[in-house]
């Protein structure tokens, strides 16, 4: 059994100007953290790409209790193919409603789900009601499958998420009552991840890495990245496995002990956005 929690999800990102607007001005959220590189990512965190490139933490609250968002950019890369892989994140939050409309940005609607979408497509459905004060905004994370089964068997029965809704053409699962859920919706044929495809992303103990390894190995599922301890300048080193599910989404195991540490928010991320938006020549 996994005891896992889960942390964030990561979107690449092309404008990295206009995101910051969207996530601050729309959303509402914080900048929690900010990281820059000078070369890709050895867990290809940044996507297969081996240039400069930052990472930019955004959320409701600090990553500890939060399921938060990972805004990856890499310097020079101005546009990224969407799939049918991401469906969307969904956000209690009727205040974002207001803050769209007073920021003329559009809201649509889709099977009577209102959204708004970030720079580069991705949706956010809002659940109109008060943004919640006790407890995380983030209600879930929707992600494609082109077989339920398959994929139950393998997010429920090798991971040990809990299922904690079933119809017939989705699934919402997840480690524990107070965290973010996932859902899997069925779309009856394959998976396209083009070039924007994310990552989703779970801690769990030091301990149970190699377990989570072991299961993986047995069950001849995908190890993308096997066990490594990746850096970040000034900060925590951190030990992560990085899977794929039966659709290639990828899923990264990120040792919770040292996580914490990382994840720590730095009171001075959001004048370092900033700043390096301000510098970015890569865009000129």
């Amino acid at each position: 059994m996994v005891v896992g929690r889960a942390l964030h999800f990561v979107f690449k990102v092309a404008d990295r100007t206009l995101t910051a607007k969207f996530y601050r001005e729309v959303l509402g959220m914080q900048v929690l953290r900010h990281e820059e590189f000078s070369e890709g990512c050895e867990a290809a965190c940044n996507g297969p790409y081996a240039n400069r490139w930052s990472k930019t933490m955004v959320g409701y609250g600090p990553e500890d209790n939060h399921f938060v968002v990972e805004l990856t950019y890499n310097y020079g890369i101005t546009h990224y193919e969407h799939g049918n892989d991401f469906l969307g994140i969904t956000i209690q939050s009727s205040e974002s409603l207001k803050r769209a409309a007073a920021t003329n940005w559009p809201v649509k609607e889709k099977d009577g789900l209102k959204y708004v979408e970030a720079p580069g497509g991705y949706k956010f459905f809002i659940i109109d009601k008060p943004q919640p004060v006790d407890k995380d905004p983030v209600v879930k994370v929707s992600l494609a499958c082109s077989n339920l089964a398959k994929s139950i068997a393998y997010w429920n029965g090798l991971l040990s998420l809990k299922m904690y809704e079933k119809k017939d053409k989705s699934a919402i699962l997840g480690f524990s009552d107070d965290q973010a859920k996932l859902e899997l919706v069925d779309i009856g044929g394959p998976v396209d991840h083009a070039k924007a495809y994310g990552r989703i992303a779970f801690s769990c103990p030091f301990d149970e890495q190699p377990i989570i390894d072991q299961k993986i190995q047995e069950a001849k599922g995908k190890i993308l990245t096997p066990l490594i301890s990746l850096d970040t300048p000034g900060k925590a080193t951190v030990r992560v496995i990085i899977l794929a599910d039966p659709d290639d989404h990828e899923i990264c195991f990120v040792d919770d002990e040292s996580f914490r540490q990382l994840s720590q928010v730095d009171p001075n991320s959001d004048a370092d956005l900033d700043k390096y938006i301000k510098a970015d020549k890569s865009r000129a």
